[in-house]
């Protein structure tokens, strides 16, 4: 994993203009920044390592003040998944659902990532099953997706 120093480039500048119907503020601006470089960046607690999402500037674990933005593996499973039938993704079909998840990622229990679920028939996602993270691009900018990691059978 690296620190948001070794992975990001853009200036908040460029965060704004890239995201302009984004409520960017300087707890998340990192996170945002991460995402135009295509990192998955989410604060961890320096002190005691525990992962702070949503983003806050401070640990609730330890109090700690030294949160940093940190990019995670992308691996997780899926904890939650809903189907969305709003014809907001101009991927889907005509009137087909979106699978959303709210996927638990590996480096911690409990710390889950909000996110559509790509290259899986809707019907066919399910609990725990292991999913990748990877991205979409919607009007130029790259946003998070997950994908399955393995059959896509898995779960429950």
């Amino acid at each position: 994993m690296a620190d948001a120093a070794e992975v990001t480039h853009a200036t908040d500048a460029e965060v704004f203009a890239a995201l302009p119907a984004v409520l960017i503020d300087r707890d998340n601006v990192e996170h945002y920044r991460g995402l135009l470089a295509r990192r998955l960046l989410i604060n961890r607690c320096a002190a005691c390592g525990y992962w702070v999402y949503p983003h806050r500037p401070l640990c609730p674990k330890c109090w700690s003040w030294d949160v940093v933005p940190t990019q995670v593996s992308g691996d997780g499973f899926v904890f939650l998944c809903t189907l969305v039938h709003q014809e907001r993704d101009p991927d889907a079909a005509p009137g087909e659902p979106v699978s959303t998840a709210a996927v638990e990622l590996v480096e911690q229990p409990g710390l889950r990532y909000l996110a559509p679920v790509v290259n899986c028939p809707p019907d066919r996602v399910r609990l725990d099953m292991p999913v990748r993270l990877t991205w979409v691009d919607r009007d130029g900018v790259a946003w998070p997706a997950f994908q399955p990691s393995g059959p896509i059978e898995g779960g429950r």
